[in-house]
């Protein structure tokens, strides 16, 4: 169901209950004054008609009849009947009157506790009157033809009107749910503007205050993103294909030159050995994008890892590589109530991968001692690798964790531009962060924060 169909029943629906409660209010209140008022009526009369009785009780039936004659008030279908004391009945407006439901509440009729009840159409009520010492009991029925008759006209009104207000209700919600929606529809039609070729186009925010404007700001925000992420991907496509193609080409054009030219074995081997070197350089490249691939998978397994046992495995392999170069590993602040530091919630190759890229990069650019620091900032796990090499300028420093993106100073070195990408990927994903401090000629400084487990 539409939204705007939703907000109309659910308006039409409230707005109905209310009335309809607020009508049966009204009713209630009408039939129960109505009732209160024909009672007292009946109670009234009745009274009336006993001390006439009971004060000439000589010339009752006369004074009764002139009574009635004169009385303007007469009850329609107007019945009493009057009970002694030793619950005789004494006197009753017409013989013909059935006393069965008198008999029935002539006993709950108390000084005080008046009773009421129906006898078919008639209304009833059953009341004490004292004369003389002696409590007498009387009841008087008869049916309100005028206040029934009011109360009809009153359902049949509240009826056609409720009918009537419906009518209104539903035009009214349909009237508040398209000008509320409207807002919305307009961030629609100006969303499908926007495609794969036109990420650049924002969604009016209007007046940046309300839910719809705060909508649009977060989706503003997020095309933001998507066009930054389509125009990494673009780039990292354009150098990627760049990359990929320039040994392939090398060794095919290699190759080619020798298996046309070369004559004896030696030439056939030197031919074959520069193949080989460039094709160890599009695997090495081809491993550096699947790692990057797979940093940023998110739906990687997380275990509790050790960080310090990741961070020996890395100084282990970069020993290999690196045999001549020395790296100082020290230990920071250490939590003094946990007896199991250094533990994190992650994936122990990725974090091993990242470690061993900061270590290969201190090493590859360096020739001095490389420093690594393992140690906390709060409940937060730090590792910092330090060096003094070749360093890297401002205005290049925010772009080197982009991918397949190298310095100027550092094209000269071995590499595909991945390493930081791929590290910087892999903090991200374990909700950690990467921070690189440097400068040309001085060294750089990376830390690697993880969140402990």
């Amino acid at each position: 169901m539409l939204i705007r169909n939703k907000l109309i029943l659910r308006f039409t629906l409230l707005v109905l209950a209310i009335q309809l409660c607020f009508s049966a209010f009204i009713y209630y209140f009408h039939a129960a004054t109505r009732e209160q008022r024909f009672s007292q009526r009946l109670a009234g009369k009745g009274t009336m008609t006993a001390r006439l009785l009971l004060r000439q009780p000589q010339s009752n039936e006369e004074a009764l009849r002139t009574f009635r004659r004169r009385d303007l008030l007469t009850i329609l279908d107007e019945q009493i009947s009057i009970y002694d004391p030793d619950g005789h009945l004494i006197y009753t407006s017409d013989d013909s009157l059935s006393q069965r439901q008198n008999s029935y509440y002539l006993p709950q009729v108390e000084v005080g506790k008046p009773v009421q009840f129906t006898d078919g159409e008639l209304e009833v009520v059953g009341l004490t009157h004292e004369y003389r010492g002696r409590q007498y009991r009387i009841f008087a029925a008869g049916r309100d033809q005028f206040g029934l008759l009011q109360l009809d006209k009153l359902r049949l009104i509240l009826l056609v009107g409720n009918a009537g207000a419906l009518v209104l209700i539903i035009l009214a919600g349909w009237y508040f749910a398209d000008e509320s929606l409207k807002p919305m529809e307009r961030v629609v039609k100006q969303v499908e503007r926007i495609t794969a070729g036109r990420l650049s186009l924002r969604v009016d925010e209007g007046n940046g205050t309300d839910e719809i404007a705060q909508l649009a700001v977060t989706f503003n925000q997020m095309l933001t993103r998507v066009e930054q992420a389509f125009e990494m991907q673009k780039n990292f496509l354009s150098h990627a294909s760049h990359e990929l193609r320039t040994p392939l080409a090398t060794a095919l054009g290699t190759l080619e030159t020798s298996f046309a030219y070369d004559t004896d074995l030696a030439e056939a081997k030197a031919s074959t050995a520069s193949a080989v070197e460039e094709l160890k350089h599009l695997i090495g490249l081809t491993n550096a994008l699947l790692a990057l691939a797979k940093a940023e998978d998110a739906s990687f397994r997380r275990d509790i890892v050790r960080l310090d046992d990741c961070l020996t495995q890395a100084l282990s392999y970069c020993q290999r590589k690196y045999p001549h170069h020395h790296v100082q590993l020290t230990f920071g602040e250490l939590p003094a109530t946990d007896d199991d530091p250094f533990r994190v919630l992650g994936n122990e190759q990725l974090l091993t991968t990242a470690l061993l890229n900061l270590l290969d990069n201190a090493c590859k650019y360096s020739s001095q001692v490389v420093h690594v620091c393992l140690g906390y900032q709060g409940p937060k796990l730090v590792v910092t690798v330090q060096d003094t090499g070749i360093g890297i300028a401002p205005t290049e420093l925010p772009r080197v964790t982009n991918a397949l993106y190298r310095a100027e100073n550092a094209r000269h070195a071995p590499g595909y531009g991945l390493g930081l990408t791929v590290t910087q990927k892999i903090a991200e994903r374990h909700g950690g962060s990467l921070t690189l401090v440097s400068a040309p000629g001085q060294g750089t400084t990376a830390t690697l924060v993880l969140p402990g487990a």
